[in-house]
Formats: structure tokens, sequence, C-alpha cells
């Protein structure tokens, strides 16, 4: 269960989160211009590559921990990873979603093999298999070591799905942030831009955190019960004892 503190710091953070997020639709969707070329599907980029931002982060916090937990082989760096892995997952999952609903009207079709697409939807599936091999077993600290070994050697992908535009020919536009060779923007996109990145970041963190506490209740040994005490239901019986039900006969 939070304490008080922090469920004060999840309004003040929640709060900051919808502020932010509020002033990056008004942005995109107000003062930012439209795209000359690809017109008003351009404007799902505001959504597309804060997801796609987000979720490379959680895959570094999930390689920084993995290798903490590997270091320490304290739980709580496992739960901080597992928690950021499914926050990618997520956001892996729904840049998809955004990149073919953008592709759609701008390339013609909703899915190409292309690079970018290609590397970006085998980065979701070695993700959602480092959740699948937590639950191998009974053993938490087994799974958690197999686990932190698929989060780090996952992590190898990221770069790969990032620079694809770079190394092959593609279909999809080059970076838009973090490139060797950046496009030049208008000033309001990158400010709209900036504000999306920073309103995923801080209602991401904020998942995280939720989530932290929740994996924290259920690593958490259950608490016992008064010395001695029988099981529930079970005071009026011995230990061998059973309940015995003699049925009535009418005279």
């Amino acid at each position: 269960m939070a304490s008080p503190s922090a469920g004060t710091a999840d309004r003040i953070h929640g709060a900051a989160a919808v502020v932010v997020a509020a002033v990056a639709v008004i942005l995109a969707l107000v003062v930012a211009p439209t795209d000359t070329v690809q017109g008003e599907p351009q404007r799902l980029m505001y959504v597309h590559v804060p997801a796609a931002w987000l979720a490379y982060l959680s895959f570094a916090a999930v390689l920084g921990a993995s290798v903490a937990y590997l270091l320490t082989r304290d739980l709580r760096w496992d739960r901080r990873a597992q928690a950021a892995a499914e926050l990618g997952v997520g956001m892996t999952a729904l840049a998809i979603a955004l990149g073919s609903i953008w592709g759609r009207p701008v390339w013609g079709v909703w899915w190409v093999w292309d690079p970018r697409l290609v590397t970006t939807a085998v980065l979701l599936l070695v993700y959602l298999g480092y959740l699948g091999v937590r639950g191998l077993g009974d053993d938490r600290a087994a799974g958690a070591r197999r686990a932190a070994a698929v989060g780090i050697v996952g992590f190898v992908n990221v770069p790969v799905v990032h620079f694809s535009v770079v190394w092959w020919r593609t279909l999809h536009q080059p970076a838009t942030v973090l490139s060797p060779d950046p496009a030049p923007m208008d000033p309001w996109m990158a400010a709209a831009l900036g504000a999306a990145v920073a309103a995923f970041t801080l209602a991401g963190v904020l998942v995280v955190r939720r989530r932290l506490r929740v994996l924290a209740s259920a690593d958490a040994p259950a608490a016992p019960g008064p010395a001695g005490a029988p099981p529930q239901g079970a005071a009026a019986l011995g230990p061998t004892e059973a309940l015995v039900v003699v049925p009535r006969t009418r005279r």
C-alpha cells in the first residue's frame, strides 16, 4: 500500500504530466504548421516519435537494472527491470501501430518489409520473450537471472532499430532526433515534438513508479498469523479430527 507521501508525489507528478501533455496537444494540433509534403498525417509524428523514444528509454533502463541485478542479486533491481520492460513493450507496440496508421496515407500500405519496421517488430518480440522467460519455473531468483540475460543481450537490437534508416535503403524517413545528420525542422514543430516527448516521459515514469509498488507487494512475504493459531475455520477441530454429520431419523 502506498504511503501518503507517495500518493501526494504521484498526484503532483500526474498533474505535471497532464499540463505538459495539454501544452503538447495545443502545439501539435494548433500552433505547428502542416507539413508541406505529407500534410495532416504528419501530425502523428507527435505521438509516434515519443512512443519510440520512451521504448528506447525503457529498454535502456532494463539494460542498466539487469546488470545491477546480476551484480547485486537484489530483487529491487529485477523489479525495476520488469516494470521498465512492460512499459517498453507497450510503447513499442504503440509505435508500430501508429507507424502503420501514418504509413497508410503516405506510403499507400499498412505494412512493408522495411528494415526499420522489421527490426522494430523483432525488438518487440525480444522483449515479449524477456517477459515470458520470467515465468519459466517456480524459482524466483532463477527467473530473474534468465530475464536479466535476455534484457542485456536484447538491448543490442535498440541501436540497430534506430540506425536502420542510415545503414540500409528504406522507405522510412530519417531519424527525427538523435540522428548523425538531422533534417531541418520548423521551430514550432520541434517545440511540439519536445513537449510531447516530455509528456510521454513524465507519464512513463509515473507508470513505472506505480507498477514498482505492485511488484514489491507481490514479492513481500505474507504476514504470519498469531503463533499457534489454527487455520481459519478449524479452531474447533483438532489436528486429526474430522467433522462428522450424523443424519437424524424420523420416528
